[in-house]
């Protein structure tokens, strides 16, 4: 008997959050002078928690997940500026380079067979894909369905698009401090929780409406209910010989 396959693990939102903002944002801005850790291992000890968090997530839920390898990217590059001791405007650059990587990959993958879009809103972690496919293909909307996924895919990188100068702006205006000091890691720390309100919040805003757009779609296209479109997470697959 072959056991059954494991549906990935969904996301903790609220270890995500303290482990990618919280911590950080506390040992940059309360623990990064010198008479606790100093601004060095302040920084070290700040990384230490989303880059542990990101490996971890993408161990335990067994899924390769390009946002969280871009973010992975976007810590060690913050701390290799600020081990060289390098101003702000490269933070601010790097802050504006990364939104506009997603969205231009976003939009250079309508081109391939796999849509970052697809890993993003349209994947069995969120939704029951194979039912809903099939609900599709007996309507005759898959290619409906398509037109409305590119529709989404644009408005998520047009989201990522107009965060860059946002981004780049708002590091510029907080990273004044002289690198290397306790007083440009509080600038950091302080960067972390303001870009969290000023960028991270609405840009989650606009994706819930583009998912919630999305799935007005599909329940239109499919003819499925919302219940029936999201999987079941009670249901058991049956064991196949």
């Amino acid at each position: 008997m072959t056991s059954p396959a494991q549906p990935p693990k969904r996301e903790n939102p609220f270890l995500n959050i303290v482990c990618n903002i919280v911590v950080p944002t506390v040992v940059l801005m309360k623990f990064s002078t010198d008479q606790w850790l100093g601004p060095l291992w302040g920084l070290i000890v700040a990384l230490i928690f989303p880059v542990s968090y990101g490996v971890y997530d993408l161990i335990e839920r067994k899924k390769t997940n390009y946002l969280s390898i871009l973010g992975l990217v976007s810590v060690l590059l913050s701390g290799g500026f600020t081990l060289m001791k390098l101003g702000g405007i490269w933070f601010a650059v790097k802050d504006a380079a990364l939104p506009m990587m997603i969205g231009f990959s976003i939009l250079l993958s309508l081109r391939s067979k796999a849509p970052l879009v697809r890993e993003l809103l349209y994947n069995e972690s969120i939704i029951d894909v194979p039912r809903v496919d099939a609900a599709l293909a007996a309507r005759g909307a898959t290619g409906e369905f398509e037109a409305l996924l590119k529709r989404a895919s644009v408005g998520l990188a047009l989201t990522m698009l107009a965060s860059a100068p946002v981004n780049f702006t708002l590091a510029l205006y907080i990273l004044k401090s002289p690198p290397g000091t306790p007083e440009f890691n509080a600038d950091l720390g302080k960067m972390h929780w303001v870009s969290f309100v000023v960028i991270v919040l609405p840009s989650m805003v606009a994706m819930m409406f583009i998912f919630w757009k999305l799935m007005g779609g599909l329940t239109t296209l499919s003819g499925l209910t919302q219940d029936e479109i999201f999987p079941d997470p009670k249901a058991k697959q049956t064991p196949k010989p």
